[in-house]
Parts: structure tokens; C-alpha cells; sequence
């Protein structure tokens, strides 16, 4: 199985410094749900991993949570996009936990659910705390320039191993060209 890892918050929709606590608020990066059913077409599997402070924070529930991913899933399945499997961080900043990227508790947890080498894996993300993450488990790191991607990208070393596109269209073309 070819495993693609996404961050949810700016790479698959627009990110917000008030977080997303509704429905109405996740509105999709253009070229995003097309480009999670392209990669599905081409053979990875997909799942989401993201940190969801805004539930420790207060502002939003579980069920308002569970609102907006099946929100996701239903629009990106009108593309012929599949979601595997979604696993969040509930946790504030300050909890400590072990899921919160950029420690990799969430991403070594997907691998465990669905039986893959991370080291085979590909994660796309639009900060350090991604990249990071990506690096602790040994999957390939890309960084998209949406969201806080830019102000990422700045910040990167040369050298560091990250491949760097637009987008996350941008992401799975290049994956469909060098699989």
C-alpha cells in the first residue's frame, strides 16, 4: 500500500488563525478534493492527520469536529476521492501529549491501523510541525505553499530533503510523475 499523508488545515482547506470551528468555516483549497481523488486514482491510499487544539481550547466539540470531517469526506467523495481514515490530536500546545505533531504519535498510530512502513510513506504538510513529524517516522517530507507554506518555506534549509509545490495538486502531480 502506497500511503499518502495529508494535514488537513491548509493543505485540503483554507487555514484560519481563529481555527476552523464550523462547517460553513472549511472551505476547500482550490484543486485540493480533485487532486485527493487523483491520488487515490494513481494508487495511495490517503488519511488525514492533524492537530485540533481548538477542542482543548474550548472552541468547538467532538460532534462539531466530527461534523466537519464527514463534511470533508462527503465532499471530496463527489470527486470520487476516499479518505481513509482521519486521526486528530484533541490536545493544547501545552498538554505534552505524544499525538501533537511535531511528535509523530499520530503518524506512527496510522501506520500501526493500517499495517504500512512509514518509511515508504509520503507526507504533505505546510509546517515545520508536519515536516517534523514526517522526518521522526522517516517518510518522505513535502511541504505545499498554501496555508503556512510560504512562511515555511522560507525557513528551510537548503538541503533538507523537503520537495516544495504550490499545492496539493501540484504535490500529487509530481507524485503521479515520479512514482
Amino acid at each position: 500500500m502506497r500511503l499518502l499523508i495529508l494535514d488537513r488545515d491548509g493543505v485540503i482547506n483554507q487555514d484560519s488563525d481563529a481555527f476552523i470551528k464550523s462547517v460553513d468555516e472549511w472551505i476547500p483549497i482550490p484543486g485540493s478534493l480533485e487532486a485527493i481523488a487523483r491520488a487515490n486514482q494513481i494508487g495511495f491510499s490517503i488519511v488525514v492527520v492533524s492537530n485540533q487544539s481548538g477542542l482543548a481550547r474550548g472552541l468547538f466539540d467532538i460532534d462539531m469536529l466530527n461534523k466537519i470531517h464527514n463534511h470533508m469526506i462527503n465532499e471530496i467523495s463527489r470527486f470520487g476521492g476516499r479518505i481513509e481514515a482521519i486521526f486528530f490530536c484533541p490536545h493544547g500546545p501545552n498538554e505534552d501529549c505524544l499525538c501533537r505533531k511535531p511528535k509523530p504519535g499520530l503518524l506512527v498510530e496510522a501506520g500501526k491501523r493500517l499495517n504500512v512502513d512509514l518509511s515508504s510513506a509520503t507526507l504533505v504538510g505546510d509546517r515545520d510541525s508536519d515536516l517534523l513529524a514526517a522526518r521522526a517516522v522517516g517518510a518522505r517530507q513535502m511541504l505545499v505553499e498554501t496555508g503556512h507554506g510560504r512562511k515555511t518555506k522560507a525557513t528551510l534549509e537548503l538541503g533538507s530533503g523537503v520537495i516544495v509545490r504550490s499545492d496539493l495538486a501540484d504535490a500529487v502531480q509530481w507524485l503521479s510523475e515520479n512514482l
